[in-house]
């Protein structure tokens, strides 16, 4: 009876243990799942990442689509901002600095599939947020905030003060894409010692505004009246139409993009798809003139139906679900990334670039510079079916020919639209590399 009785005991005894080992498993089990560790149910049912298999912790957006050896940080002090850059290549010290320059309505983030392999190759590559966009502050959002700080040389202030507070004295190249193109234009221009190379892409630069010549000697005899505006020659079209640049000056551009019916995403998503390669009506070919007639020939992302805004002209053109789950170079996780912060933005910050460079006495200030030409080595890069390359009739020729003298290459990319360094990284990567290593082989 004895015998049972501690037999019994000893049963209970070693229950009583196994349950506590338990409860602590189960305290604890959590924490370390939370460290990484998955069981195979878990593992199995876990959502996968579109573009990476790790959460990248060291950038303050796309931290599930920027790649690892990107990250961000704040350059204080700026002429006036605080920058917010994406940066690759920082490991190593005293590597040379190719500096990316986005446009409307981008953000660092374009940037994002080439900048690994330019740091692979032996580059410091940065691409900040510029004024008026993301992460940067400092500017004023407001339509009747101060304008005059987002005008082009201001802007080129910007980009030089950023090399020089990381502690580069030069950049080997400063790439410019869309109205990232004339800023990079004018910081090699103005300051070729320290832009020693450019790439233009998109847009080209066909010089800047000419001072008028020979004026005291002219009378107003025998001079034709003032002829009708571009404007009101579009508006009198068959089919009325108005000028996306001239547009965007105006008040209500950014409320109709900020606050469209169809939200910032879906507003993001058209007007890219409407813009690249995947939109099959983008076939672009060179206009002959300045004129209502030819500048009508390009889609209504540029010249737009007169009584429509532009969220109305792209919402047209919305890819079905099946297209953009087709679209590799855009997913829907890499355009939240852009949706988010134009939603806590808005648009005016890069709205009004355009409005400095349709304001008559901020292009009066770039006539300071009339006459001078890019006499750095550069190159252009479009993609193929981009209308960026013909939009201003004139621009590239005058690149070609007088505007850029140590012109090296001229590059359409297939199979990319507008935004070619998002849609085709791999050719632009080789395009760039091939650039700088012409310029080290002719030194």
């Amino acid at each position: 009876m004895k015998k049972r009785l501690e037999n019994k005991l000893t049963t209970a005894s070693q229950l009583l243990k196994t349950l506590i080992a338990l409860q602590i498993v189960v305290l604890f089990t959590p924490h370390v799942c939370g460290l990484g560790a998955t069981t195979d149910s878990e593992a199995s049912n876990a959502p996968k990442a579109s573009k990476s298999t790790q959460s990248n912790i060291n950038v303050f957006y796309g931290k599930d689509t920027l790649p690892l050896g990107i990250r961000s940080r704040y350059v204080e002090n700026i002429n006036g901002l605080t920058i917010h850059i994406l940066e690759a290549g920082y490991e190593a010290k005293n590597r040379p600095c190719i500096l990316l320059l986005h446009g409307f309505p981008e953000l660092a983030y374009s940037w994002r599939k080439v900048m690994l392999p330019l740091a692979k190759a032996g580059y410091h590559v940065v691409a900040p947020d510029q004024r008026g966009y993301g992460l940067t502050t400092g500017w004023n959002g407001h339509y009747d905030g101060d304008m005059d700080s987002f005008s082009l040389i201001n802007v080129v202030r910007d980009a030089l003060g950023l090399v020089s507070a990381l502690g580069h004295e030069s950049v080997e190249a400063v790439v410019g894409h869309d109205y990232g193109s004339p800023v990079a234009a004018l910081c090699a221009l103005i300051r070729p010692d320290v832009f020693r190379s450019t790439v233009l892409m998109s847009a080209p630069f066909g010089g800047l505004p000419q001072l008028p010549l020979n004026t005291a000697n002219e009378t107003s005899e025998g001079r034709a009246p003032p002829a009708l505006t571009i404007h009101d020659e579009l508006a009198a079209l068959p089919h009325p139409r108005k000028h996306y640049q001239w547009y965007y000056t105006e008040r209500e551009a950014n409320d109709n993009m900020l606050n469209c019916p169809q939200g910032v995403h879906a507003f993001l998503r058209a007007y890219y798809h409407f813009k690249s390669a995947d939109w099959k009506g983008n076939k672009p070919f060179k206009l002959t003139s300045w004129s209502a007639a030819e500048l009508a020939k390009m889609p209504t992302y540029y010249i737009m139906d007169l009584d429509k805004g532009m969220a109305e002209c792209v919402a047209t053109e919305m890819p079905s679900p099946t297209t953009i789950e087709a679209c590799k170079w855009l997913s829907d996780e890499e355009l939240m990334v852009y949706s988010q912060e134009f939603e806590k933005t808005g648009f005016q910050g890069g709205l009004n670039w355009y409005r400095c460079g349709k304001d008559s006495k901020l292009s009066a200030q770039l006539q300071l510079f009339s006459g001078l030409t890019i006499d750095v080595p550069s190159c252009y890069i479009a993609g193929s079916n981009d209308w960026g390359i013909y939009q201003s009739p004139g621009s590239l020729e005058r690149m070609k020919k007088t505007a850029c003298t140590k012109l090296l290459s001229v590059n359409f990319v297939k199979g990319a639209g507008h935004w070619v360094q998002q849609e085709q990284p791999k050719e632009v990567v080789e395009l760039l590399l091939r650039f700088l290593e012409q310029i080290k082989a002719s030194k």
